[in-house]
């Protein structure tokens, strides 16, 4: 798996520093196992923010500074490999999978296994899981027939939208397996999915879906999106 679209590099800050929803974080995650590039720009973010913070702690008095020195020196030697290996791209996870698996990041939300979910019917062609939510944001998985158009839409907030299978075009290209839409307020699309097998995405969005047409914003209630 090759993704051509990307978290973007503040959204990979934002991750590195803690400051992710949990929901955010799922989905961010789901990609991040698929995807060496964004691994190694995350990689990259956190060891800028650790060098921000070390460079924010207090001065220490000599005595102690010279402690802490050899306290670090200590631990150093203590590695039985070079720190920067801590930041090499591991072989991921999700090669190794087993194909009813879910990925990892989404299994606290929605189980273990692809065959025990249960869909809900959300309009022709189109089901929907909805995840328990633990914070203000919103996660739902998403399993739409091949062929099929979406209402076009933009977003009250940030939406991260992972393809897990099938894919889709809209105006900012073709999405297809691993890839992730990290979308803003800005944005106004389309999806249509690909024909063949079923589109299903994973979607963590922070507002409301906000629909061109009267019609899908008089069903927006029923959807809750």
């Amino acid at each position: 798996m090759n993704p051509r679209h990307h978290l973007d590099p503040a959204t990979l800050v934002s991750h590195a520093a803690g400051a992710l929803s949990p929901e955010m974080a799922a989905v961010a995650d789901t990609h991040l196992e698929v995807c060496a590039h964004c691994r190694r720009q995350l990689a990259d973010a956190e060891h800028v923010g650790g060098v921000l913070l070390s460079q924010q702690q207090p001065v220490l008095p000599e005595p102690q500074r010279a402690e802490r020195l050899r306290e670090d020196m200590l631990a150093r030697l203590g590695l039985p490999l070079p720190v920067a290996v801590v930041h090499a791209d591991p072989v991921p996870e999700a090669l190794h999978r087993n194909a009813d698996a879910l990925p990892r990041p989404l299994q606290p939300y929605f189980g273990k296994s692809w065959k025990a979910l249960r869909w809900r019917w959300m309009a022709p062609g189109m089901h929907m899981i909805r995840a328990p939510r633990s914070s203000g944001d919103t996660l739902i998985l998403l399993r739409i027939s091949p062929g099929k158009s979406m209402p076009v839409h933009s977003h009250g907030g940030s939406e991260l939208t992972q393809i897990l299978k099938g894919a889709y075009d809209d105006e900012l290209g073709h999405f297809g397996p691993g890839d992730m839409a990290d979308l803003d307020s800005d944005i106004e699309h389309q999806p249509v999915t690909s024909p063949g097998v079923p589109c299903v995405c994973v979607a963590a969005l922070d507002g409301p879906l906000r629909f061109r047409g009267w019609l899908a914003r008089k069903l927006q209630p029923m959807v809750g999106l």
